[in-house]
């Protein structure tokens, strides 16, 4: 692809997976670390009214872009059952922290992904920008994938403050990168944050189907069939020898002088 300098990639489902048994297990921890600090919880009930707090968040922060946190959701859930705790407090700071330990043992590289990575940053400065509402978690899960090296800039809507497909955070990633932004490729698997996102905001998306061509199980994106048509007229590859070979990158261009 001509003129391409640096690329962007999304994180979940792009670089990594999680294990379908991540999120009752995270919830499990969750659950356990409020007991643990005393809270007398159903966690039937528990979930239930946590799921619905999740739902109202994210839902509000699709409308202005602006990122929710996991906090939130644990004291409006706790609020809900009689439980006076504001976001701030220590017992859900630890609540949260328990949560995202799941991550640390159920999340794994797509195939290929480091020796790609290897490949292309001899050639392009590379990025990360991800939807993630807790950014600990995920520069954790790069320092423990080996995938920290690869990147010249590391952005988190947790961090930041703003989701993904706000052109805030595009602009931020060029910024960062340092390139025009029809300079650089942003890699994705969600339709509206990552391909539509992208490419509204002058980046030029690449969609990466490794999850859905796979069948692993993942949380259904909404997204409408406008959009989905949009998305097909953008390259789409399916695993990284695909998206290599998309670039035109071939092991020759390595091999010694």
């Amino acid at each position: 692809m001509n003129n391409v300098k640096a690329i962007g990639f999304d994180l979940f489902n792009t670089l990594i997976t999680a294990d379908p048994k991540a999120l009752s297990e995270a919830m499990r921890r969750l659950t356990g670390s409020l007991e643990e600090s005393g809270y007398l919880l159903e966690p039937d009930s528990f979930r239930k009214v946590y799921r619905e707090a999740a739902i109202r968040f994210v839902n509000e922060s699709k409308l202005d872009g602006k990122e929710t946190h996991n906090r939130f959701w644990i004291s409006a859930a706790l609020n809900t059952l009689g439980h006076n705790v504001s976001p701030d407090d220590a017992s859900v700071s630890k609540a949260v922290e328990a949560y995202f330990s799941t991550f640390f043992d159920y999340c794994r590289l797509i195939p290929g992904t480091v020796e790609m990575l290897e490949k292309l940053k001899a050639i392009y400065r590379l990025g990360l920008l991800s939807n993630f509402t807790h950014a600990p978690a995920v520069k954790g899960l790069l320092d423990r994938l080996g995938l920290s090296p690869f990147f010249e800039t590391v952005l988190v809507s947790g961090e930041i403050g703003y989701r993904k497909p706000h052109p805030l955070v595009f602009k931020m990633l060029a910024e960062n990168l340092g390139f025009k932004k029809y300079q650089i490729l942003y890699v994705g698997d969600s339709i509206d944050p990552d391909v539509l996102g992208a490419a509204q905001s002058g980046l030029r998306p690449v969609w990466m189907t490794y999850v859905q061509d796979h069948h692993l199980p993942v949380i259904p994106e909404a997204s409408s069939e406008q959009n989905e048509i949009l998305a097909r007229q953008v390259p789409r590859v399916t695993n990284w020898d695909a998206f290599l070979t998309l670039l035109g990158v071939t092991e020759a261009r390595f091999s010694p002088k």
